[in-house]
């Protein structure tokens, strides 16, 4: 195999939008999984393109509610007890992001990857040929009562300060924009810079087939150690072999922080299990993705389906999944809009990448340059792919960078 310019880890939403800019400087470009494209988490995400979703959910708020949350273990927030001991670093890293001031730090820098994203979206998928896959149908929050709303209009304020468009509705205002929801819900935002993608997963493959014909090669391979070379860089695979590249880009999602561990870092990654289930499309009439925040989940309409999911279940790597968690949100979401059709749902659960203060992983490797991390977007993988696809592809050709990136230093913990 002839050393490629770049090596990419990771074949999914990210991984493959960085491999596709640094392609488009010129570089030569290979991309290794363990599975292939869009077998994790970019294949069965909301399929939003969050952009106005600035707050860190490391936060003051998420603080009041969690021992709540907690309680519930089918709640929108729960550690499984057999992993509460694994956890307990990273939640005492997560609780001190709560702090007013980090929380404003934090909000800052989710703002300029968000806007960098969404001024690179379009010209992205208009370069891949996916245009036809944006849609722009907005997002509804939705609220039980008046202090729920009350509650949430600090964030608003922290939003319209950004600059974001929203408009506060009542029970009238969301029966016209969503019909079918439950009476229960009394208050709602509506957010119309929300945009959305058909399908996650045949987004992410669409963009592995334009990589291949560009000349862009994906191999399938377990990487389990990344290594200093002479001329570049070491890849190690489960299997034995080795390859070698003038850079690497780390992008493989929620195993990334193993590869870190190789070249002596400790980056505290951990795990939000997500879960969901697709509904086919005569399910419900849905017209704009509901966030029902309070209960910590979405219901979105993909070309594929109505895909009901979201909560967060911090329990790693190896346990089995609870789809229990699953079959809960689907009973909440028949509550909340009594019209659903439940049957003949497909259950998924996914890793998310997450580090303790919501922000991602973007920048070199310490002491090898040649390495670049690309990982721990959350919950916003899909939605900050382009965005940190631009400052990937800067950094592998040394070009000045369009947004100060020191706030998602590998190294900041």
């Amino acid at each position: 195999m002839t050393q490629p310019d770049v090596v990419v880890i990771g074949a999914g939403v990210i991984g493959l939008s960085a491999a596709i800019a640094a392609q488009a400087r010129g570089l030569s470009v290979t991309v290794f999984d363990r599975e292939g494209p869009a077998a994790g988490a970019s294949a069965g995400n909301a399929g939003a393109f969050a952009f106005t979703d600035i707050l860190p959910l490391a936060s003051p708020g998420i603080m009041r509610k969690a021992p709540k949350w907690l309680l519930d273990p089918l709640g929108p927030l729960s550690v499984p007890p057999s992993y509460a001991l694994n956890i307990a670093p990273w939640m005492y890293r997560f609780w001190r992001a709560c702090s007013p001031a980090r929380v404003a730090s934090s909000t800052d820098a989710q703002t300029a990857l968000m806007d960098l994203s969404k001024a690179e979206l379009e010209p992205f998928l208009q370069q891949t040929g996916t245009l036809n896959m944006l849609r722009k149908d907005g997002n509804l929050q939705v609220y039980e009562s008046q202090a729920e709303i009350d509650a949430s209009l600090p964030g608003w304020a922290a939003r319209e300060r950004h600059g974001i468009e929203f408009r506060h509705l009542d029970a009238a205002g969301m029966a016209e924009l969503q019909p079918g929801l439950s009476p229960r819900f009394t208050h709602g935002t509506f957010t119309p810079g929300w945009y959305s993608i058909a399908d996650p997963k045949l987004y992410t493959i669409a963009l592995a087939d334009h990589f291949r014909a560009k000349g862009g090669k994906i191999g399938q391979a377990d990487v389990t150690a990344v290594r200093p070379d002479e001329t570049g860089v070491k890849i190690v695979t489960a299997q034995g072999e080795q390859y070698r590249a003038g850079q690497v880009v780390v992008a493989a999602g929620a195993f990334s922080h193993r590869l870190a561990r190789t070249l002596g870092e400790s980056i505290p990654l951990e795990t939000e299990r997500g879960y969901n289930t697709t509904l086919p499309l005569t399910a419900f009439d849905l017209r704009t993705q509901v966030t029902f925040g309070g209960h910590g989940f979405v219901v979105s309409r993909l070309s594929t389906g109505i895909r009901v999911g979201g909560a967060v279940e911090l329990g790693g790597l190896d346990l089995p999944p609870n789809y229990k968690r699953s079959q809960a949100m689907l009973g909440k979401a028949q509550a909340f809009l009594p019209g659903l059709k439940a049957e003949e749902g497909v259950q998924w659960m996914g890793f998310r990448p997450s580090l303790p203060d919501s922000l991602p992983a973007i920048g070199r490797a310490r002491g090898l340059a040649r390495v670049i991390y690309a990982f721990g977007h959350g919950h916003l993988g899909l939605t900050q792919s382009t965005g940190t696809a631009r400052l990937v592809a800067d950094l592998l050709t040394d070009e000045r960078l369009p947004i100060e990136i020191s706030p998602f230093s590998p190294q900041r913990f």
